[in-house]
């Protein structure tokens, strides 16, 4: 049986040994949308932190709840009286009872040792305590997912970044090379004296503006990996592949299905995180109003103590008892009645509060569904755009090589479709961001 599950343990260890090698082969982190999140779940400083915080609360319940445990302790001491103390007593044997007279009392040596137990029997802070340091246990749980949600969202939109300002520098490139090729052909034709030297200069400048558009992106998008380096809490030198493709994303997008999909505000992240302070006020107000309770404590004790004029042996004798210590609050000063009533203030706020992000819960929902909505319709028409302005360019760049169209005609053709290249790729990110936030309030992610 030992053998099976070291042999199991040994082949989960392979698989995934085998998968890092795969993801990080040729020095690169090669990740699709989803093992990019999953990565930054693993590795995000904001989520590693979020758990040491559930593990901080952990010991915190641990601490409170032994404050409720029997408590013991144990003294031991050893005395030499240099000295001993004279008191003064009356002389009741002499002849003059009214005279007194000088007597030295103890021992000069002197030994103890003292084991006592104590245990609270009844003490209402500390049953609410308890409860209240458990519901702030499962609060820091709750944290956690929702900073794992903050997160997915944050690295989404890295990779989605990435992946629209690539393409974009695509379409630049493409571009570019289309220039480039009607420049030579510029000048070819005005060698010939079929075009003017102002038609080079524009397409010359056609060319400038669009190389420096490009270096431009480029640097732009090296920001955007250095975005999603840090929320994957990798190195600034760690080289990324994104391994899914835009057209994948872009394809994998189901509007209508998403808009029909149910919202329950309460299973929403901050709906639960504030109804969790909520309910942390409350015990709060419960643990104020406890502390005008009597408390109950049971003491033990056991001591063992040894006299003597020399220093040993000792003469020892034991004593023990066993009682109650009864605690009885009285009189505040008003401390306790001022605590009550700031208590229960505070849990008024909390439930306010709770009722304002449930009504700004649904709205948000109205808000981000018509979002969606106008998104889709927008992408839709810029993507239509995109082809209609294609056609034009290529119809006004054949019309120039014959000499039908300018170089003006020309250049605002090509300006009319990288506007209309940029309109699309800024309506798909548009798209994907809107879908993103409602994917999260969804819990979708």
């Amino acid at each position: 049986m030992k053998k099976k599950k070291v042999l199991t343990v040994l082949l989960l260890f392979s698989l995934a040994t085998g998968i890092i090698m795969a993801q990080e082969s040729g020095g690169e982190l090669k990740l699709s949308l989803k093992e990019a999140q999953d990565y930054a779940i693993q590795n995000n400083k904001m989520v590693i932190n979020s758990r040491m915080d559930v593990e901080a609360s952990k010991m915190a319940m641990w601490e409170t709840i032994s404050n409720g445990l029997p408590q013991i302790s144990a003294n031991a001491g050893y005395t030499d009286n240099v000295k001993l103390p004279v008191f003064l007593f009356p002389d009741i044997f002499g002849p003059d009872p009214t005279k007194k007279v000088p007597i030295t009392l103890g021992s000069q040596f002197n030994s103890s040792v003292t084991l006592q137990a104590t245990m609270p029997i009844f003490n209402a802070p500390y049953y609410i305590g308890v409860a209240t340091v458990k519901l702030a246990k499962k609060l820091a749980e709750t944290s956690v997912i929702s900073t794992e949600l903050d997160t997915r969202e944050a690295v989404a939109s890295a990779y989605y970044l990435i992946l629209v300002s690539e393409e974009s520098l695509k379409i630049l490139q493409g571009n570019l090379v289309n220039l480039k090729e009607t420049l030579k052909s510029t000048r070819v034709m005005y060698s010939a004296g079929m075009a003017e030297s102002t038609d080079v200069d524009q397409m010359v400048s056609n060319v400038t503006m669009i190389e420096n558009s490009s270096s431009s992106l480029e640097r732009t998008i090296e920001l955007n990996y250095n975005l999603l380096r840090f929320q994957l809490g990798v190195k600034a030198d760690t080289k990324i592949e994104l391994t899914e493709s835009l057209n994948a994303i872009e394809d994998s997008i189901n509007v209508e299905a998403l808009l029909a999909e149910d919202f329950n505000y309460t299973n929403n992240i901050n709906y639960k995180l504030t109804e969790g302070q909520e309910q942390l006020s409350a015990l709060n107000l419960k643990s104020q109003k406890a502390l005008v309770l009597p408390s109950l404590e049971g003491v033990y004790s056991n001591s063992l103590t040894g006299q003597g004029e020399k220093f040993s042996p000792l003469s020892w004798t034991n004593s023990s008892l066993f009682g109650f210590q009864l605690s009885i609050p009285i009189i505040g000063s008003g401390q306790r009645y001022s605590k009550i009533k700031k208590a229960q203030i505070n849990l008024e706020k909390a439930g306010n509060t709770k009722e304002m992000v449930t009504e700004q819960l649904l709205l948000q929902e109205k808000q981000l569904r018509y979002n969606l909505v106008n998104a889709n319709l927008n992408y839709k028409s810029q993507k239509d755009n995109v082809d209609v302005s294609k056609r034009i360019y290529a119809s006004t760049e054949h019309k120039y090589k014959q000499g039908m169209a300018s170089s003006l005609d020309l250049t605002q053709a090509n300006s009319l479709y990288l506007q209309a290249e940029n309109n699309y790729v800024s309506s798909l990110m548009n798209l994907l961001q809107t879908k993103l936030a409602l994917d999260k309030l969804l819990n979708n992610m």
